[in-house]
C-alpha cells in the first residue's frame, strides 16, 4: 500500500541551502517587505509569503565546501552593511603568488595574472558563511529545513510543482523498518534549484525539458581540500598561493591552492579537471602528491590536519550553462553552471543569481503571474547583469586550456587581451569530460599514475581522509549510488579502462574485489563513505552511475571547509 505522505504547500521553495539559495530567499523577503511598506498595507500588498529552503545535510553548512577566496561584489549588493552585520571571513587577502611547480623545484611568476589578483577579496570558510547567512534568512522569516533530501520532482501536468523528499527507515532491500517515515511532498508556486554542481534533480529536469539543447557539454573538475593547523610562522595570514604544473602532466588541467586564514589555519587543496586522459587519474592522490612537494611540505612541517572534503566544480563556462528556467522552476548558482574558472570563483556569481531569481519571482508575485513566460525573464536579467559581463570574458577559457598547458597559456593570454575571443573562434566547441578518457589499449607503456608514499600523518590514504570529513550514513538503507549494469563493471570496464571508478572517487566508495568465479572481479560499493562530490556521476566512462540523494542527514559533516 502506498504510504500516506505529508503535503507541505509553500509559496517559494529553494532546494539546497547554499549561498545562492540563501541569498535568493533573503532578497525575495526583503523585496516583499519593502514593497508592503511602500503600499502601506493597501491594495497591492503581498500577503505573508511562505518561503522554505530544504537542505540534505544534517545541519546548515554540513555539505558546504569551497576553496574559498570570495569576491564580495554579490554579497555587498545583497547586504551593503555585511561587514557590520558580522560577515565571518578569515582574512582580507593581503598578498598573492602564482607558482609553477616542477617535481622538486618551483618558481614564482614575477607578475600575478590579472584574473588571479585577489586584492579586495576575502579568505573564508563557506561552511561558516552558510551558517551566518542562514541566521539572516531565518530572521527574515524563511523556513530552513535540514535533513530533508529532495529525492524526486513533483509535476502538475508538465509544470514542476515541487519535490518529494527521501523516505527514512527503509532497509537496503527496500523494505520498511520499524522506524519508517515516508518523505514529504513539498509543493510550491515556484521551485528554485540551488543543489550545487551535478544536482540530481537538475540532471533529471535538464533531460525532461531539454535545458542543455544547443549548449556545449558541461565539464567539471573535482576539488579536494584539507584544512591544517600550522606551526607558527609557516604561512602568512591573508596570503594566497595558486600553483600550476606538477604533479599533473601538461595534458591534464588543474592546480593547487593555499589560503592563509586566522590562527595559523591553512586551506590547502588541489583541483583536477574531469576531462583528463589517463583512466588512473585520482584527484585525492594528486592532492597527496602536491603535499609531498618540498615547497608545500615545508608549510605543513609541524602542522596537523583538521578536516577533509571534496566536491565537483562546473568549469564549462558561458556556453555550457543550461537554460535556467522552465515550467515552475529556476536554476541558480552551480546548478546553473555559474563559475568563473579563470578566476576560480563562483560564490559571488551564485549570490547574484539567487538575487536575480528573487527579483523574477517578486515581479511575478506583484503581477500575479508566475507562468513560464514570467520565469523566462530570469535569463533576461542574467544576460543584462554583471554575471554575463564576467563570464563572457572567460567564455572559452576551459576549452583553450583543456588539452595542453603551454599552448593553453598562450591562448588564454590572447583571450584576456580580446575580451574572451580565442585564436580559434568566438565560441569553441567541447566534449563531455568522460569522452576524453583513453582506453588502456591506447596508453602504450604509460600504464600507471604515480602515487605519494602514505604515512597517514601528512600523506593520507582515502579511508583516513573520509574519517577526517566526518562522513556518516545509515548503513542499512538503499544504495544511493545506482549502477545501471554491473556486468559492464566486471567485464568491459575491467578490460577497457581498468575500472577508473576505484581511482576517481575521492572517498574509496568503489572497490573491485574478488568475485565468485576464479579470476573475476566484482564491484563493491561502500556507499557510507560517500562525501557527495558527484565525481562518479560525472566521470564514469559508460555513464551508468547515477547519484541520487540518500536519507536526509547522511553525508559529510563539514564545519570549516
Amino acid at each position: 500500500m502506498a504510504p500516506t505522505r505529508e503535503v507541505m504547500p509553500v509559496d517559494v521553495l529553494f532546494v539546497g541551502a547554499g549561498p545562492a539559495s540563501l541569498a535568493g530567499a533573503y532578497h525575495l523577503l526583503s523585496l516583499v517587505e519593502q514593497h508592503n511598506e511602500r503600499v502601506s498595507g493597501g491594495a497591492g500588498a503581498i500577503p505573508d509569503l511562505e518561503v522554505a529552503i530544504v537542505e540534505k545535510g544534517k545541519t546548515l553548512g554540513a555539505h558546504a565546501i569551497s576553496g574559498a577566496v570570495m569576491d564580495p561584489r554579490g554579497l555587498a549588493e545583497l547586504m551593503p552593511d555585511f561587514l557590520e552585520q558580522g560577515f565571518p571571513f578569515e582574512s582580507e587577502v593581503t598578498s598573492d603568488d602564482v607558482v609553477f611547480l616542477t617535481e622538486k623545484g618551483s618558481f614564482r611568476l614575477p607578475l600575478t595574472p590579472p584574473p588571479l589578483d585577489n586584492h579586495g577579496n576575502y579568505i573564508l570558510s563557506i561552511s561558516k558563511l552558510v551558517r551566518w547567512l542562514g541566521e539572516k534568512v531565518e530572521a527574515k522569516g524563511a523556513f530552513i529545513i535540514p535533513e530533508f533530501a529532495a529525492r524526486e520532482p513533483l509535476f502538475e501536468g508538465d509544470r514542476l510543482q515541487g519535490v518529494r523528499t527521501s523516505d527514512k527507515g527503509v532497509d537496503k532491500h527496500g523494505e520498511r523498518k520499524g522506524n519508517y517515515q515516508p518523505g514529504a511532498d513539498i509543493t510550491a508556486r515556484v521551485t528554485v534549484l540551488g543543489e550545487g554542481p551535478r544536482g540530481s534533480l537538475t540532471k533529471s529536469l535538464t533531460a525532461k525539458y531539454g535545458l542543455d539543447r544547443g549548449k556545449i557539454p558541461q565539464v567539471y573538475a573535482t576539488g579536494v581540500k584539507e584544512t591544517w593547523k600550522l606551526a607558527p610562522g609557516k604561512f602568512p595570514t591573508g596570503h594566497v598561493v595558486h600553483t600550476m604544473g606538477w604533479p599533473l602532466d601538461t595534458g591534464t588541467l588543474g592546480g593547487g591552492f593555499a589560503y592563509g586564514g586566522q590562527d595559523q589555519v591553512l586551506s590547502l587543496g588541489f583541483v583536477t579537471s574531469l576531462d583528463y586522459w589517463h583512466p588512473e587519474t585520482d584527484p585525492h592522490a594528486e592532492l597527496q602528491r602536491f603535499k609531498a612537494h618540498p615547497k608545500v611540505a615545508s608549510w605543513l612541517e609541524g602542522g596537523e590536519v583538521i578536516s577533509y572534503g571534496a566536491k565537483t566544480i562546473p568549469e564549462g563556462g558561458w556556453f555550457a550553462r543550461p537554460t535556467p528556467y522552465f515550467e515552475g522552476g529556476l536554476l541558480i548558482g552551480d546548478s546553473g553552471g555559474l563559475l568563473n574558472s579563470m578566476r576560480l570563483k563562483g560564490i559571488h556569481l551564485g549570490i547574484k543569481s539567487g538575487m536575480l531569481a528573487a527579483e523574477t519571482i517578486f515581479e511575478g508575485l506583484v503581477k500575479d503571474d508566475l507562468s513560464a513566460g514570467q520565469l523566462a525573464t530570469f535569463e533576461e536579467r542574467v544576460q543584462a547583469s554583471w554575471i554575463k559581463d564576467e563570464m563572457w570574458r572567460v567564455r572559452n577559457f576551459h576549452q583553450a586550456m583543456a588539452k595542453n598547458l603551454y599552448t593553453g597559456m598562450l591562448r588564454t593570454g590572447f583571450q584576456i587581451l580580446t575580451g574572451g575571443r580565442d585564436l580559434f573562434g568566438n565560441r569553441l566547441g567541447g566534449e563531455a569530460g568522460h569522452e576524453r578518457m583513453k582506453k588502456r589499449s591506447e596508453l602504450s607503456d604509460e600504464r600507471a599514475r604515480p602515487r605519494a608514499n602514505t604515512d597517514n600523518e601528512k600523506i593520507f590514504d582515502k579511508l583516513t581522509s573520509v574519517f577526517q570529513s566526518g562522513a556518516m550514513h545509515e548503513e542499512d538503507q538503499p544504495c544511493h549510488l545506482q549502477v545501471a549494469d554491473l556486468d559492464i563493471c566486471r567485464t568491459r570496464c575491467v578490460e577497457e579502462y581498468g575500472n577508473p571508478c576505484q581511482y576517481f572517487c575521492p572517498a574509496q566508495v568503489y572497490e573491485m574485489v574478488d568475485g565468485e568465479a576464479p579470476g573475476q572481479k566484482e564491484l563493491r560499493i561502500n556507499a557510507s563513505n560517500c562525501v557527495h562530490c558527484k565525481t562518479c556521476d560525472v566521470m564514469d566512462p559508460y555513464q551508468i552511475i547515477t547519484w541520487v540523494t540518500p536519507e536526509g542527514g547522511g553525508g559529510p559533516a563539514y564545519k570549516d571547509l
